[in-house]
């Protein structure tokens, strides 16, 4: 038989099942992987301030952040749903749809409103910040840099002249020690990881000249948020919340740089506190709080310069189909403008 007390239980069992009456704290959080494209490093920080501040547990997401291998390798770790979200090459995405278009994975806020690639040599083996001074000299690349894979519209559009340049194929350890030796003239490579590993290795700041692709006709953007599209589609709420929170956690990473060294530091003791300040402010001015973002606001972008761009990797990376913005950018997830401007 039912009695008032068995009658009284199920009630309340069922109230829980449904989190009838229970604060949105008791209700189970939506659970999010999220690679980012390398180690933890300066520019970083705004996610991982997202987490120690609880802006993600704000928003009933319990996320998880891991260290990437690239930012080409977060693009699959996405589209396979092996991680739901992650921090990715626009570029290199475009590529990804463009040679398999129903892949599930899209960009759904831009970080690096201005790509990090660049050229970086010594003033004192004749290197300025004018791409022509490249002219005769050579140049070390990693084959898979991302800054290297734009250099056949990098030049295009710097009016290079490359019939005696020299490229010299060389590994990421040895980058930046064969240009302190003097082995190469520059070397392709993300700004502010090249410097600073540069003056690591003893080079003065007046020695060294850099040469941002961005800034040389090379309208490109640079590294986004991503998602994988059956994620998104089945936890719409999650990833806008997500970004709410993400759009926080940057906004103070620009605010206090310090702070978000020292959650960087949690994750990765190894690190010198001074020059990730210098990596996250030198990420900071060229490449996430540019004009475009004090103006507009963090995280959207202007579809028809990525579809332009688009035109651009056609050049550079040899895009073999008819990809566009839409199906690369899906801005319907970010946060109103005014949630997205940073101090």
């Amino acid at each position: 038989m039912f009695t008032r007390r068995y009658f009284i239980k199920l009630t309340a069992a069922a109230a829980v099942a449904v989190g009838i009456g229970l604060p949105s704290g008791a209700l189970a959080e939506t659970a999010i992987k999220f690679t980012l494209d390398w180690k933890f490093e300066g520019p970083a920080a705004g996610f991982l301030l997202a987490a120690d501040k609880g802006y993600f547990k704000e928003e009933g997401l319990d996320v998880t952040i891991d260290t990437g291998n690239g930012s080409v390798e977060a693009i699959p770790r996405v589209a396979t749903g092996t991680y739901q979200m992650g921090f990715g090459d626009i570029n290199s995405l475009i590529k990804f749809l463009d040679e398999d278009p129903p892949q599930k994975v899209k960009a759904v806020m831009m970080v690096y409103e201005r790509p990090t690639f660049a050229v970086v040599g010594r003033k004192s083996l004749g290197v300025t910040e004018d791409p022509k001074s490249l002219e005769g000299k050579t140049l070390g690349a990693p084959p898979p840099d991302g800054a290297f894979a734009q250099w056949k519209a990098f030049k295009e559009a710097a009016g290079i002249d490359d019939s005696k340049i020299t490229i010299e194929s060389i590994g990421f350890p040895v980058r930046e020690p064969m240009l302190a030796k003097g082995d190469v003239d520059a070397v392709f490579g993300f700004a502010f990881s090249v410097i600073l590993n540069l003056k690591a290795q003893g080079i003065g700041d007046d020695d060294i000249a850099t040469i941002l692709m961005a800034e040389n006709g090379l309208n490109l953007y640079g590294n986004a948020v991503l998602v994988n599209t059956d994620f998104a589609a089945e936890n719409p709420e999650a990833v806008k919340g997500f970004l709410r929170a993400l759009a926080k956690g940057f906004a103070d990473a620009v605010a206090n740089p310090e702070e978000g060294v020292a959650a960087v530091l949690k994750r990765n003791e190894t690190l010198n506190t001074d020059i990730e300040v210098e990596r996250l402010n030198m990420a900071n001015a060229m490449n996430i709080k540019t004009p475009y973002v004090v103006e507009n606001g963090f995280g959207d972008v202007d579809m028809e310069r990525l579809g332009a761009s688009i035109e651009t990797l056609k050049v550079s990376m040899g895009l073999k189909g008819d990809v566009k913005a839409d199906q690369v950018f899906d801005p319907s997830f970010l946060p109103a403008k005014e949630e997205r401007m940073l101090p």
